[in-house]
């Protein structure tokens, strides 16, 4: 997604830089950027580099890793960072912002989601096949503390997000409720499509896998109550309705990424779950049974 953003940005004539690796790097530095979208084919040619060290402090980082690569992936981020500057990030989990935050500090940092599906779909070429394309974001705070006001530089990528083709934004000051609220969404999804290796669609016209899907939902809200997030909305009511509409064709990247042999996001999403729920003292059992099947054909296992 970092990509597709990225190439969005610059399509408007923004000064975005890419950071990648391995092929992917060689193609965007020789041939630069293909974006093949349900809104429109583009090119761009931005600044690649696979050494954060050759760009210029920036105003904005959209840091878009696999959770598990979140600490390496920092390192040198601060001083990536212009003065003011802050880093996004758009990951699965609700533990990258706190990791991000012990880097950079934790007024350097946003927390947002984003609604998009895209792959690379081969070296130089994002494929974005559906979704909005939507950036909810907001400045992370300490849990409890009252949420800072929204900064110029907020609003200046906000304007730029709604100014680009292809793409939108929305500032929330509830980052925390934000967040575990598309947590609780991509358990569900991600948990049940993995498991089960089927689709959203046959998981829905399961009722016992149906079922298991909302359970998962609600065990994560426990969680973030027990925490002491609010919502001022029905996090699972607003998921399953949604999810129970449309072609039911979507899988996840859990389920991507066990089926192609690929280190999955198993510890940012229901590992954490079962690891917060014990400091916590709410039962989890749905969420456990999930990671206790998965967590043997992780593919970085040493089984």
């Amino acid at each position: 997604m970092g990509g597709y953003y990225g190439g969005r940005l610059a399509q408007q004539g923004h000064e975005v830089s890419l950071i990648a690796r391995g092929e992917h790097l060689q193609a965007l530095t020789e041939d630069g950027l293909t974006v093949e979208s349900v809104h429109g084919d583009f090119y761009v040619h931005p600044f690649a580099t696979d050494d954060p060290s050759e760009i210029d402090p920036v105003d904005v980082v959209l840091f878009c890793v696999k959770s598990f690569d979140t600490e390496s992936a920092a390192v040198g981020l601060d001083e990536l960072l212009d003065d003011g500057g802050a880093v996004l990030s758009l990951q699965n989990g609700v533990d990258n912002e706190e990791m991000l935050a012990d880097i950079v500090g934790t007024d350097r940092v946003w927390g947002g989601v984003t609604y998009i599906f895209s792959t690379i779909k081969e070296s130089g070429v994002i494929e974005h096949t559906g979704g909005p394309a939507k950036i909810l974001f907001g400045h992370y705070h300490d849990l409890g503390d009252e949420p800072p006001e929204r900064s110029t530089l907020a609003e200046t990528f906000l304007e730029a997000c709604e100014a680009a083709d292809g793409m939108t934004a929305d500032y929330t000051p509830a980052v925390h409720a934000t967040l575990w609220d598309k947590f609780a969404l991509i358990c569900a999804q991600a948990g049940l499509t993995a498991s089960t290796r089927q689709p959203l669609g046959r998981v829905r016209e399961t009722d016992e896998s149906w079922g298991l899907y909302r359970q998962v939902m609600e065990e994560v809200v426990a969680v973030a109550h027990a925490e002491g997030v609010r919502f001022d909305w029905d996090p699972v009511g607003k998921w399953m309705d949604a999810m129970g509409e449309g072609s039911g064709g979507q899988y996840s990247s859990l389920h991507y990424d066990l089926t192609h042999g690929k280190r999955m996001e198993l510890e940012a999403l229901h590992g954490s779950v079962v690891r917060r729920a014990r400091e916590v003292n709410v039962p989890v059992p749905a969420n456990r049974a999930i990671y206790a099947m998965l967590l043997p054909q992780q593919a970085d296992s040493s089984f």
